[in-house]
């Protein structure tokens, strides 16, 4: 067992943790136009017989603040974005106009500002639990580690505080970005 190995890994596993949360966060609606809140979503495309992400199938433009533009690169996928629009859990209805869909962003009642705070909430703590999850594996793969005498207890307890403080470092970069998008969740 490689100690060294076992922190990259710990380390890596918990960036992709807080990776993932940001880019959950893009997704969150908070009020103006992003094509992050829909390229990645699903589309599945009839004519192609398979699922594919939005920004596989359709140039994604915001013309102004409350507004995205969806230019499909072909025209016969047209009606099947537009399906997984309405379908998807954002609560938008695009309207198609020849070529394009044109999705309007309403601004966002009080009410609803405070479900999508909720709702960064709750990606933030699912992030949290992920980089929990890669502590607690690199902690038991360092005391097998000892166990099997491949590190000694000193280290062992050096490698533990050096996971931990990791640990916290990532938490805190995560509870970061989740003030940062309440905030701009709750700006009007």
């Amino acid at each position: 067992m490689d100690a060294e190995l076992t922190i990259m890994e710990c380390d890596e596993s918990m960036t992709k943790a807080v990776e993932h949360a940001i880019h959950e966060f893009a997704t969150v609606r908070t009020g103006k136009a992003s094509p992050a809140l829909v390229e990645n979503m699903d589309v599945h495309v009839h004519s192609y017989g398979s699922h594919m992400k939005l920004k596989q199938l359709a140039m994604i433009t915001t013309p102004d603040a409350r507004l995205i533009r969806i230019e499909p690169f072909d025209s016969s996928t047209l009606q099947d974005i537009d399906r997984a629009i309405r379908e998807s859990r954002l609560g938008l209805n695009g309207s198609i106009e020849g070529k394009v869909i044109r999705l309007p962003i309403p601004a966002l009642s009080q009410e609803r500002r405070e479900q999508m705070v909720k709702m960064v909430k709750q990606l933030g703590e699912e992030a949290r639990v992920r980089v929990r999850s890669a502590r607690r594996h690199a902690l038991e793969t360092l005391k097998a580690g000892e166990k099997d005498s491949s590190i000694t207890e000193d280290d062992l307890h050096r490698l533990e505080k050096d996971v931990q403080t990791m640990t916290d470092k990532k938490i805190a970069e995560i509870d970061q970005h989740v003030v940062s998008k309440e905030k701009e969740i709750l700006t009007v």
